[in-house]
């Protein structure tokens, strides 16, 4: 890589930076800066999310990157939209998203009829849903910025799984679910939702569209 190039990295619901960190190595291993920033998916509404990046990032040596791309892991993708849309850095990258709900999660739907979303999803309710208030759909903003999505295809927990979805998944969100208006390129791999975050080709993706806007179709 001739120039420095940095990555916000994101890990999804319920998660923790740590659970990125194998990703992030991954990623400075071929040559990237890359700021791994953890936040408190359930208990923080959007906008204090969304702050706590901005000065992490601002703080970060990414900061001063010739490019900043980002990788967003499930809700991860979600918030690096909603990122982008209130704070786009001027140097915006490539981003890709891996298992992110873009259109909502029917397990979130599930949820929301037994009426335990407050319990288990609290704040991150109304970002997974699959019928977002017109107003949170507004938080994630246009995508006129090249976007790669990878999607599974896998299920740890088939049988249960596919009773929920009665389609593609990856145990938590659909393949269809994944798709985004004005995204890039788009691919399915044989990954289960949270395995895919820890797996080399899935890595190895990730890093392909960062440098050539693609990714590598069989």
């Amino acid at each position: 890589m001739s120039v420095t190039e940095g990555i916000i990295l994101l890990h999804g619901f319920g998660g923790h930076h740590l659970q990125t960190a194998l990703l992030a190595r991954r990623l400075r291993e071929a040559g990237y800066l890359v700021a791994n920033i953890g936040y408190p998916s359930w208990r923080w509404p959007l906008d204090r999310v969304l702050d706590h990046l901005h000065d992490r990032l601002a703080a970060s040596p990414i900061a001063h990157a010739a490019r900043i791309h980002g990788v967003g892991h499930s809700m991860g993708g979600l918030i690096l939209r909603a990122y982008i849309a209130r704070h786009r850095p001027i140097r915006l990258g490539r981003v890709v998203m891996l298992g992110t709900p873009n259109s909502g999660s029917e397990i979130a739907d599930l949820l929301y009829r037994l009426r335990l979303n407050r319990p288990i999803l609290h704040h991150a309710g109304d970002l997974l849903r699959t019928r977002r208030l017109p107003a949170v759909e507004a938080t994630l903003g246009t995508v006129d910025y090249p976007v790669g999505i990878i999607a599974g295809d896998k299920p740890m927990n088939g049988m249960t799984s596919n009773r929920i979805f009665r389609a593609a998944n990856d145990g938590k969100v659909s393949v269809r679910a994944t798709h985004l208006a004005g995204q890039s390129d788009h691919i399915v791999m044989p990954v289960a939702h949270t395995a895919m975050i820890y797996t080399r080709p899935v890595a190895d993706q990730v890093m392909h569209f960062l440098r050539d806007g693609s990714f590598q179709h069989a």
